[in-house]
C-alpha cells in the first residue's frame, strides 16, 4: 500500500451496487456533468431517494466510470463510456465478463482503496470467513491506521461488502428482494460452507463462508490480459518484469483479486505468452518464474478485446 493512499469506507449508505446504477450514472452525467452537485435535482433525474443518489455516486467513482473534476462536476471516463454508454459494449451488464471487470475495478483502487475489499482480498489468511472473525480483523486493521474509524462504520462497511457477493436470505431461506439487484452475487466469489457457534460467547450460531479458489473459466484470456496489464500499469508503472509470486499473491494482483489457483494462473500466463503477439512474456525454469510486459497498450483497446469473442487480444 502506498503511503498516500486513503481508505474509503463510507459513502455507499450501506447499499450494495445495483444493476441499473452504473449505466444510469453515465447517462445522467452526459446530460448534466453537475448532476451530483445538487442532490435534490439528482433525486428527480435518477428517480431515487437522497441516500441512493449518494450510493450511485459512490459506486460510480469506486468502479472508475466517473471522475470528479472540481467545480466542473464529474465526467464520464473512457472506461465508463466504452462500457455503459447507450451504444457501449455492455450497457445492461449482461456479460459475466463485465461483472468480473467491475469486481476488479472495485478491488484494485490504488489511491482510494475500499477498506474491506483491500484488506479482505489481500490480507485475510484464514480459510474461512465468519462475520464475527472478519469484523474483529477489520477493527484491528483500523486501529493500526492513524485515522481512527468508528466500529459502527466498519460494521456497516463489512455488511455492505458481504451483501455485494453473498445472497441475503430471510428466515425461511428466501433470497431477500433487495439483494436480487446486486450483480456481483452472480460471481460466486464467496460461498457458504456451513455454520458454527459464534465465538463471542453469545451462544448464537453464524454462517461460515469461504472465498472460491476454484477454476474460473468465465474469466476469459482477454479479460485476464487486461487485468495483468492494469496491474503492471497501476502498481508497477516503471517495471517491465515481475515474478510469478507478485502476479499470484502480490497486493492487488490478478491471483489475489480473482482467487485463482496457481496451476490455473500458470496456464493462463503460458497462453498469453504464446498468443498475445509479444504483449506479455512468461519464462519458467527451475530457478526462475518471470512475467514481462513488453509494451503498453491503450486501456480501451484491451477492453474491446474482452468483448471480441472470436479471439484473444493480439
Amino acid at each position: 500500500m502506498k503511503a498516500q493512499a486513503t481508505y474509503k469506507i463510507s459513502g455507499h449508505e450501506t447499499f450494495p451496487l445495483r444493476y441499473a446504477w452504473l449505466p444510469k450514472a453515465v447517462k445522467a452525467l452526459k446530460d448534466n456533468p453537475k448532476i451530483f452537485s445538487d442532490e435534490d435535482d439528482a433525486m428527480i433525474s435518477l428517480g431515487v431517494g437522497k441516500n441512493m443518489v449518494r450510493a450511485i455516486r459512490f459506486w460510480s467513482e469506486a468502479t472508475g466510470i466517473i471522475k470528479f473534476q472540481g467545480k466542473n462536476g464529474f465526467n464520464v471516463t473512457e472506461f465508463g463510456e466504452i462500457l455503459f454508454d447507450e451504444d457501449g459494449l455492455d450497457p445492461y451488464l449482461e456479460d459475466i465478463q463485465t461483472l468480473w471487470l467491475i469486481h476488479w475495478k472495485l478491488s484494485t483502487q490504488v489511491l482510494e482503496p475500499l477498506f474491506a475489499w483491500d484488506n479482505l482480498l489481500n490480507q485475510w489468511q484464514e480459510p474461512d470467513l465468519t462475520r464475527t472473525a472478519v469484523l474483529r480483523f477489520l477493527l484491528k486493521k483500523a486501529n493500526s491506521y492513524d485515522k481512527k474509524l468508528s466500529p459502527v462504520t466498519i460494521e456497516q462497511h463489512l455488511d455492505t461488502f458481504l451483501h455485494t457477493y453473498i445472497p441475503t436470505r430471510g428466515r425461511k431461506g428466501h433470497i431477500h428482494e433487495d439483494n436480487l439487484d446486486c450483480p456481483l452475487v452472480e460471481l460466486g466469489l464467496i460461498q457458504k460452507v456451513g455454520e458454527r457457534e459464534n465465538d463471542n460467547a453469545s451462544g448464537k450460531r453464524e454462517l461460515i463462508y469461504r472465498f472460491s479458489r476454484e477454476l474460473k473459466p468465465e474469466i476469459s484470456d482477454s479479460l485476464f490480459a487486461y487485468c495483468l496489464h492494469d496491474f503492471f500499469t497501476q502498481r508497477y508503472p516503471t517495471e517491465s518484469t515481475l515474478s510469478f509470486r507478485e502476479i499470484s499473491v502480490g497486493h492487488g494482483s490478478p491471483g489475489q483479486i480473482f482467487k485463482l489457483p496457481e496451476s490455473d494462473l500458470r496456464e493462463r500466463l503460458e497462453i498469453l505468452n504464446s498468443q498475445t503477439n509479444t504483449l506479455f512474456g512468461y519464462r519458467e525454469t527451475q530457478s526462475i518464474q518471470q512475467i514481462s510486459k513488453r509494451r503498453t497498450v491503450r486501456e480501451t483497446t484491451l477492453i474491446k478485446s474482452i468483448y471480441d469473442h472470436e479471439k484473444i487480444f493480439t
